[in-house]
């Protein structure tokens, strides 16, 4: 008797992709001779760092490059050529067959429409003789299981933290059913807790519908944890592919290998880390509060008298930095920590409270005085897209700080983007000099984003997520040069991140935060050795460990 062969549900075949260029050199193949197979229930991961053509192959698959892309070979989806479809196959094939979830949330979100309109305007493209009432319930359950409760149903994307806006992008690709989920990066933005429910259910709902999952990431613990097969990419090709146990037992490829050790060497750091400086306080934040008014609508008030809801985002809390030290701020996404980073730097008005910076009061300064102090407080933000002009070049932009605040001249300023450019390993400086945002991959603008953080040799630095969209050898390079820059120019970090081993390894002292408040505060090996607070311990548990991945 013949075994049967399960049926490939999509299949790629020599794969190659050119972005457009302008100069008439050699094409670049950012995707070379790319070939597999995804079967239905099939869970593969696609990692590799930054630039390698991950993302490229996901859009690829979707038809989302940009005209003039130069694309050879093919991609089967059920024996129809993705290539040769039209406008309205097209269509279809997008929401309905194949899923994309972007790592950048806000490239699937219109900053004009609330969360329901974005759910129930896919919902009616697809399924035009829905009922509303049908629709809206199949999306607020939808909704619930990303855990986006019912009375956020009326709110703007920019009302929702980075986190809660990629799961509401992780719902919407739910909604229509799809057989296949590309999913780029998504839960870079999301901390452990969120991100293994999100995965969980996405795995499952692979089970449960015979749906297959690419999953680019490049977070090998997590892949390790949630994948069937595993396909390693670097400089645009698939070096090594198979089964997640065999290639983490015995990788074959040197670059698979580094990789691995890459990401061990985050997890196996020592953990007995002594703070220097207990005496100088550079930040004193004092029972700081940031709330937020939800008003209920004009019939809401007249008939169901609802009052407006406040979120707690920031929930009087108080702690000290000591110059110096680099202090983690871990917690899930919405619990308040970008809000907390960005009242601090007086970007939102507190509520009440106190933050001092020196021994100064910044809630009591005018704009123009904050200003100046912005030269001695910089922040490198989760998205680079946050602050990189798509106008401006590289050495533009990270050149801008000093020519604001006058600490250079144009000349010198060159020569300084130049010597920081080499730092965060963009090289060579001239051609990176030259380059827009638009033609770095997202690795490539979170180290441009840090280069214009630090141009200014600041006293304190918030890093919200600085390395979150990094695969684990950049991470490691640009965690060990913010360490390098930091004994350089005496800096002090406040690091936000949700990602427990990068805390770890990084950090001198972590605050747990839960519901807008510090739950816990401690060394860092006590935080990890000792816990105390329930949810800390929940943190700790939920953190996928590349060790016990295999």
């Amino acid at each position: 008797m013949t075994q049967i062969m399960t049926q490939a549900l999509l299949s790629v075949a020599n794969l190659r992709v050119a972005y457009p260029r302008q100069s008439q050199q050699d094409t670049i193949w950012a995707v070379d001779d790319v070939s597999f197979e995804l079967k239905p229930g099939e869970k593969m991961g696609l990692v590799g760092e930054s630039g390698c053509g991950k993302s490229t192959l996901g859009r690829a698959i979707m038809r989302l490059l940009p005209e003039g892309s130069m694309v050879e070979g093919k991609a089967i989806f059920q024996e129809k050529l993705v290539f040769e479809l039209n406008k309205t196959q097209l269509r279809q094939f997008r929401g309905e067959v194949v899923a994309l979830i972007f790592q950048d949330p806000m490239t699937r979100l219109d900053p004009l429409m609330t969360i329901g309109d974005h759910c129930l305007e896919t919902i009616k493209a697809h399924q035009p003789r829905l009922t509303k009432y049908a629709a809206k319930k199949l999306a607020i359950e939808t909704l619930e299981t990303v855990k986006i409760p019912a009375n956020r149903w009326g709110q703007y994307p920019h009302e929702f933290s980075g986190g809660m806006r990629q799961r509401v992008a992780i719902a919407l690709a739910l909604l229509l059913n799809p057989k296949v989920i590309v999913a780029d990066e998504p839960t870079t933005s999301l901390d452990v807790t969120v991100s293994a429910e999100i995965l969980d259910e996405l795995t499952r709902l692979c089970s449960e519908r015979d749906m297959a999952l690419l999953l680019i990431s490049h977070d090998l613990a997590m892949v390790g944890e949630y994948c069937d097969r595993l396909a390693v990419m670097y400089q645009g090709k698939i070096v090594e592919t198979g089964e997640v146990k065999s290639i983490f037992d015995q990788p074959q490829h040197q670059y698979t290998k580094s990789l691995l050790d890459a990401a061990l060497h985050l997890q196996a750091v020592d953990e007995s880390k002594a703070i220097n400086n207990q005496e100088s306080v550079i930040l004193e934040v004092k029972n700081l509060k940031q709330y937020f008014t939800l008003e209920a609508n004009l019939i809401q008030q007249l008939f169901a008298h609802e009052k407006a809801s406040v979120i707690k985002a920031v929930d009087d809390i108080s702690f000290d930095l000591y110059s110096g030290e680099i202090l983690g701020l871990v917690g899930e996404s919405g619990c308040g920590k970008s809000t907390l980073s960005r009242t601090i730097l007086q970007l939102l008005k507190p509520t009440s409270g106190q933050v001092k910076f020196g021994g100064q009061d910044l809630t009591t300064l005018s704009s123009h005085a904050m200003r100046s102090q912005r030269r001695q407080l910089q922040m490198v933000f989760q998205d680079p897209h946050a602050c990189l002009n798509p106008l401006m070049t590289v050495g533009e932009s990270i050149a801008d700080p000093l020519l604001i605040h006058k600490l250079a001249t144009p000349t010198e300023a060159k020569q300084q983007v130049h010597a920081m450019l080499e730092k965060v390993g963009l090289i060579p400086t001239t051609e990176y000099y030259q380059r827009y945002p638009k033609e770095l991959s997202g690795g490539q603008q979170q180290r441009v984003a840090i280069a214009r953080a630090l141009i200014t040799k600041p006293k304190l630095v918030i890093c919200d997520e600085p390395v979150s969209m990094l695969d684990a050898t950049v991470q490691t390079q640009v965690l060990e040069l913010m360490l390098a820059l930091k004994a350089e120019f005496d800096l002090t970090y406040l690091f936000i991140t949700h990602d427990l081993w990068v805390a770890r390894f990084f950090c001198d002292r972590i605050a747990v935060m839960n519901g807008g408040k510090i739950v816990e505060i401690d060394s860092t090996e006590k935080i990890f050795t000792q816990a105390q607070h329930p949810y800390t311990q929940k943190l700790l548990s939920a953190a996928p460990l590349l060790a016990t991945a295999t």
